[in-house]
C-alpha cells in the first residue's frame, strides 16, 4: 500500500518535476473562443501565452468535474492505494469541492482532501511539503493534517508584469490603464484568506522586488520548509528576483514553477511570485 499524491494543474509545477516527485496533476481546462484546451497537456505554456497576446478577449476557464475525480481516486484504490488530494482553493475555484463530491460519491475514508487555500506557487509549495512527508513514511491522514496546518501559513508574493489582463478582465479603466504602464506600475497581489489579494503597487520592477523583500522581512520564513519561485514566460525576471532575494533570506535550495494557462488567462506575460511558509 502507497499513498498517492494528486493534485491540479494550477501547481504549475513543471512536468519533470511531476515525475520526480510521483505526483499525478489533473488538468483544468481553458476555452477560447475557437477552441479548449486541458492545461498543460493540449497547449504548451508558449503556445498559450502567444494566443493569449492574440486575443481580444480574455478566455475563459472550466474546473475538474466530479466524474473525473471519481475515476482518478477509484483507479487508486484499486490498486490499494491511499489519496491525499490537494488542490486549488475553494474560493477560486469549484475544483476543490468538486473533488469532495467524488469523495462523497465513491464513501471511503482512504480518501484525503485539501483546500490549499492557495494556487499556482503557494500551491506547488503544499505539494512539495506533502511529497516530503510522503518519503518519509508518513500516512495519508498524517500527511493531509499536516498540509492542513501549514495551509494559513503559506506566504505568497507576486508581481504583474502588465496590466493588460486586469484591464481585459475589467477589474482597470483604459485610462487607469495606459497611465499606469506610461509610469511603469507594477502591481502586487497575494493569496490571502484563500481569495486573489492586491497588497500594493510598485513604480518599476526594483521597486517590486524590494516591496516584495520588505513583505517577507516582516513575515519571516519558517526555514524548515520550502520555498518556491515562479515566472509566467519571464524566466529572467524571476531569476533577477532569487538573486535579489537569495543573500538576504539566506537561499540554499529551492523549486521553480512555470505559470501556466489557468493562472496565466489573469496574470498574462512577465509575472513573477515568490512562496514561503511563515514562522
Amino acid at each position: 500500500m502507497a499513498v498517492r499524491i494528486i493534485t491540479d494543474s494550477t501547481c504549475d509545477i513543471i512536468r519533470k518535476d511531476q515525475e520526480r516527485m510521483g505526483i499525478q496533476v489533473i488538468p483544468l481546462t481553458v476555452n477560447f473562443s475557437d477552441a479548449s484546451y486541458a492545461d498543460g497537456v493540449d497547449i504548451t505554456n508558449e503556445q498559450f501565452y502567444k494566443k493569449l497576446e492574440g486575443s481580444k478577449n480574455l478566455p475563459t476557464t472550466s474546473q475538474i468535474t466530479p466524474q473525473t475525480f471519481v475515476d482518478a481516486f477509484s483507479k487508486c484504490l484499486d490498486e490499494g492505494d491511499d489519496v491525499v488530494g490537494i488542490f486549488l482553493s475553494g474560493d477560486i475555484s469549484g475544483t476543490y469541492q468538486a473533488a469532495c463530491m467524488a469523495k462523497e460519491t465513491i464513501g471511503s475514508d482512504k480518501i484525503h482532501i485539501v483546500d490549499s487555500r492557495n494556487a499556482t506557487l503557494a500551491l506547488a509549495l503544499l505539494v512539495a511539503e506533502a511529497v516530503k512527508f510522503r518519503d518519509t513514511g508518513s500516512s495519508a491522514i498524517d500527511i493531509a493534517e499536516l498540509v492542513n496546518s501549514l495551509t494559513p501559513k503559506v506566504r505568497l508574493m507576486a508581481m504583474m508584469g502588465t496590466l493588460k489582463y486586469l484591464h481585459k478582465g475589467g477589474r482597470l479603466s483604459l485610462a487607469q490603464t495606459v497611465i499606469g504602464e506610461a509610469l511603469g506600475v507594477k502591481p502586487l497581489a497575494s493569496i490571502i484568506d484563500g481569495k486573489v489579494t492586491a497588497i500594493g503597487k510598485a513604480r518599476g520592477i526594483p521597486a517590486a522586488f524590494k516591496a516584495i523583500l520588505q513583505k517577507v522581512m516582516d513575515d519571516l520564513p519558517d526555514r524548515r520548509y520550502g520555498f518556491t519561485f515562479a515566472h509566467s514566460c519571464s524566466p529572467d525576471i524571476m531569476a533577477k528576483l532569487i538573486e535579489y532575494l537569495k543573500e538576504p533570506l539566506q537561499l540554499t535550495q529551492w523549486l521553480t514553477c512555470n505559470i501556466g494557462s489557468i493562472i496565466g488567462t489573469h496574470t498574462g506575460k512577465g509575472a513573477i511570485g515568490f512562496a514561503y511558509v511563515a514562522k
